[in-house]
């Protein structure tokens, strides 16, 4: 994996992670509908004078339609980033501004998940992080591989306050 430019020289990436696919499934049935629409809309036009422009219009109305429910979501779900590196918890979104909040693994409390019956089929679930601070509990939805995450972070977060309290006992 390539190095990041913001990450810092003793940082290493653990996971790179972005929602679970499960996010498109809603938008790829509603292309899949809206495609359906637009071919039944095509055959039903009577042929005649005017049928070449009145299918040119329900195939850019279904093309508009499509870009719109499938597109957006396609693109939020892949520049939505979760990055759990060896010093923090990162997260990036958005599509034209993004946003960014990174969480320093000394300021995690706890870490737990919880998984409903379509996210234990699936493989994913809900992250929680507590941290110290004016912002309190984070939740990160559709996270896949939920469990090894959290087993991760936990386990980061540990190392973490155990490699600081090394360093305030050897500080004179």
């Amino acid at each position: 994996m390539a190095r990041e430019f913001s990450l810092t020289d003793d940082e290493q990436p653990v996971f790179v992670l972005h929602p679970h696919w499960k996010v498109l499934a809603r938008p790829v049935l509603i292309a899949v509908l809206v495609l359906a629409v637009a071919l039944v809309g095509e055959a039903l036009i009577p042929s005649g004078s005017g049928a070449a422009t009145e299918r040119l219009v329900v195939a850019a109305v279904a093309i508009l339609v499509l870009m719109l429910w499938l597109i957006v979501p396609v693109l939020r779900w892949r520049l939505t980033t979760y990055e759990l590196t060896t010093k923090r918890l990162r997260m990036r979104a958005g599509i034209v501004t993004r946003h960014g909040r990174d969480i320093p693994l000394t300021r995690i409390n706890d870490v737990s998940f919880s998984k409903g019956p379509l996210d234990r089929l699936l493989g994913c679930g809900r992250l929680v992080v507590e941290s110290a601070g004016e912002h309190g509990q984070i939740v990160l939805t559709e996270i896949p591989h939920v469990e090894r995450v959290q087993a991760t972070l936990f386990q980061l977060v540990e190392e973490e306050q155990r490699r600081l309290e090394r360093e305030q006992r050897h500080q004179p």
